[in-house]
C-alpha cells in the first residue's frame, strides 16, 4: 500500500505521519506538496493522508483555505473513485469544509486551545482503520486543537448513526461517555466518522503521535494496522 501525505502552508504533523507510515509500517511514503494538481501515481488501492496543523494559519476557519488548494480537486476525484482518504485533526477539518465528510469542526466549547492525551471508544469494526477493533475497546491519545468540536444538524447526526458511520466517540478510561469526558463538547462526543462509502475517515486525535513504545503510548497503531488490513483483504 501507498501514501501520499499532503502538506499544506501550516501542516506540521507531516513528518510525524510519514515517519510512522514509513519507519514504524513499513510502507512507502511520499509527501505531495498542496499545488500539487494530481495523483497519477496512486491507485485506488492506496491511501492519501491529510495531516494536522494550521494550514493557512486557521484564517476564516481551520481548513476553509486548504479545502481551495490545487491538490484538493485531486483528492476529491481520488475519493469518489473509491481511494482511501484519512484526515488527521486538522485533515479532519478539510474533509468536512471541502464535502467530503459531513458536518463541521467548530471552536472548542470552552474556546480554548486543548493539547492533552484523552480517551476514545472505538464504536464500529465497519471501516478500513477499525477493522481490526472490537468495538467497545478504549484507546488513549493525544489531542491538540481549537476547533475540534464536531457538529451536524440533527438530521445528519441520525445518519451517522443508522448508517454506522461514527468511528470513534471520547469517553472516560472505562468507556463510559459523562459530559467530562467530552473535552470539547462535540456532538453525541463525536472524535472521528466515515462516509457511507466508507473510504474516507477522519479524526481529531493523533493516532501517529501514539504509535511507537517509545512515545509511551502505541494506541494509535492500531489504527494503522487496521487499515493495511483492511487492504489486503479488498485485494
Amino acid at each position: 500500500m501507498k501514501f501520499g501525505v499532503v502538506v499544506f502552508p501550516g501542516s506540521n504533523c507531516e513528518d510525524d505521519v510519514a515517519h510512522v507510515l514509513q519507519n514504524v509500517m513499513q510502507q512507502e511514503t511520499v509527501k505531495l506538496w498542496h499545488k500539487d494538481r494530481e495523483l497519477s501515481d496512486f491507485t485506488t488501492e492506496d491511501c492519501i493522508v491529510l495531516p494536522g496543523g494550521f494550514s493557512y494559519g486557521d484564517y476564516l476557519r481551520a481548513g476553509a483555505i486548504a479545502r481551495f488548494s490545487p491538490i484538493m480537486e485531486a483528492v476529491i476525484e481520488f475519493a469518489n473513485a473509491g481511494g482511501y482518504v484519512w484526515g488527521i485533526c486538522n485533515g479532519f477539518q478539510i474533509l468536512c469544509e471541502a464535502g467530503l465528510l459531513p458536518g463541521a469542526l467548530l471552536r472548542n466549547a470552552n474556546q480554548q486551545f486543548i493539547s492533552k492525551n484523552i480517551y476514545l471508544r472505538t464504536q464500529t469494526k465497519n471501516s478500513p482503520i477499525t477493522s481490526t477493533i472490537l468495538p467497545g475497546k478504549v484507546l488513549k491519545m493525544p489531542i491538540a486543537h481549537a476547533e475540534g468540536r464536531y457538529f451536524a444538524d440533527e438530521e445528519t447526526l441520525q445518519q451517522l448513526q443508522t448508517n454506522d458511520q461514527i468511528l470513534f466517540k471520547y469517553c472516560d478510561a472505562q468507556g463510559n461517555t459523562p459530559p467530562e469526558a467530552n473535552p470539547n463538547g462535540a456532538a453525541l462526543h463525536i472524535a472521528g466518522i466515515c462516509n457511507q462509502e466508507r473510504n474516507v475517515f477522519g479524526m481529531m486525535p493523533h493516532p501517529e503521535r501514539a504509535s511507537e513504545a517509545a512515545l509511551g503510548n502505541t494506541d494509535g497503531k492500531w489504527l494503522f494496522d487496521s487499515l493495511l488490513q483492511s487492504a489486503r483483504v479488498a485485494v
